[in-house]
C-alpha cells in the first residue's frame, strides 16, 4: 500500500473571517424592513431593497482603491455653469467615503470662489504654496496651505485680481507634482476657458474629465463646444472618456431634455444631472447632510462615475 504524504502544516490563514463565520443571510440597515427583523427577533428577514442594494453598490464603487494618485479636471469653456458646485460635491463625497487623502485644488485664475463655498478661509492660498514649494518636505507642512472641510483639503485660488493668473502652466505641474506626494485624489476646479496657460497644465496631467454645463440652449451648446475643442486640440481620448455634467439650476420645458442627454451620451462616457437644489442655490457653503435626497444620489453616481476610471 503506498506511502501518504502527511498533512500540510495548519497555518493561521485557516482561522480567517469568511472560513470561521456562520454565514449569515443579508441584512436590511433601515426602514419597514429592519423592523420586521427587529420584532421577528430576526426569524423573518425581509432582506435589503433594492434602492439600499444599489447605494452599496454605489459605495464600494467609490471606494476602489488606487495605487497612486489620479487627477480630475472639472472644466468648461463657459462659466457661470456650476463648475465649482460640481467640484465641490465630487470633493465632499469622495473625501467623506474613502479612507485616503482627497484635495480639491482651485485654478480659476479669476478669484475663485472654491474655498468660499468649502471653507470660507481664502488668507493663504496656492500663492503661498507656490512661493514656499521648495521648503515644503511633509505632510503636516503641506496642510498648513490648505483648509479643511470635514475630511477633504481645499487649496484657494489666489485671490487678489490685481496679482494676475493664480498659475501659470508651469505652475501647475509644479504644485500637482508636489500635491502627487501627499495626496491620492486631486480634483482641479479650473478656470472659465480653455486657452489660458494653467488649463494647458490641467489637461496635460489630467487622468479623468468632468465637463460641465447645463440643460439650456447655451448651456448644452457650449458644453459640446468643449468637447469639439478638446478633440481639435489633441485630446480626443481624454474627451471621448469624459463624463457630462448637466447643472439643472436653469430648466425650460421648451428645452428637449431627453435629447440633450442623448447628445452628450453618444459624446461622452457617461451624464450626469445634478437636479435644482435649494441648498446648492444659495451660493454658500455646500453641506452633503442638507442637500435633498436626489442632489444627493446624482453626487454620489459622479463620484462612483470617477472612481470607476481608477487604476488599482
Amino acid at each position: 500500500m503506498p506511502q501518504q504524504s502527511p498533512p500540510a502544516p495548519k497555518t493561521a490563514a485557516e482561522l480567517s473571517g469568511d472560513a470561521i463565520l456562520r454565514t449569515r443571510s443579508d441584512e436590511p440597515s433601515g426602514g419597514w424592513r429592519r423592523a420586521v427583523l427587529r420584532l421577528s427577533g430576526g426569524l423573518l428577514n425581509p432582506g435589503p431593497s433594492r434602492e439600499e442594494l444599489r447605494e452599496r453598490e454605489v459605495l464600494h464603487r467609490i471606494r476602489r482603491p488606487l495605487l497612486h494618485s489620479h487627477r480630475i479636471a472639472v472644466t468648461s469653456i463657459k462659466g457661470g455653469v456650476g463648475k465649482t458646485t460640481v467640484s465641490t460635491l465630487l470633493g465632499l463625497v469622495m473625501a467623506e467615503n474613502r479612507g485616503d487623502r482627497v484635495i480639491v485644488v482651485d485654478a480659476n485664475p479669476d478669484a475663485g470662489t472654491l474655498a468660499d463655498r468649502l471653507t470660507g478661509e481664502t488668507t493663504v492660498t496656492v500663492r503661498e504654496l507656490l512661493r514656499d514649494l521648495d521648503r515644503i518636505n511633509s505632510w503636516t507642512e503641506v496642510s498648513r496651505y490648505t483648509s479643511l472641510a470635514g475630511r477633504l483639503q481645499v487649496l484657494a485660488s489666489e485671490q487678489d485680481p490685481a496679482a494676475g493668473n493664480a498659475f501659470s502652466r508651469e505652475e501647475y505641474e509644479d504644485v500637482c507634482a508636489l500635491l502627487d506626494r501627499f495626496f491620492n485624489v486631486i480634483i482641479t476646479d479650473s478656470g472659465t476657458g480653455l486657452v489660458h496657460s494653467a488649463m494647458e497644465g490641467t489637461l496635460k496631467l489630467a487622468d479623468s474629465l468632468i465637463i460641465v454645463g447645463a440643460p439650456t440652449v447655451d448651456g448644452a451648446g457650449r458644453a459640446s463646444k468643449t468637447l469639439d475643442w478638446l478633440f481639435a486640440h489633441g485630446h480626443g481620448a481624454l474627451a471621448a472618456e469624459s463624463v457630462a455634467v448637466l447643472s439643472c439650476d436653469r430648466t425650460s420645458d421648451e428645452v428637449d431634455r431627453a435629447r440633450i442627454r442623448d447628445h452628450f451620451r453618444a459624446r461622452c462616457r457617461a451624464v450626469v444631472e445634478i437636479p435644482h437644489d435649494p441648498h446648492l442655490a444659495t451660493g454658500g457653503r455646500v453641506q452633503l447632510d442638507r442637500l435633498r435626497p436626489a442632489t444627493r444620489a446624482a453626487a454620489y453616481e459622479l463620484a462612483a462615475l470617477m472612481a470607476d476610471q481608477f487604476v488599482t
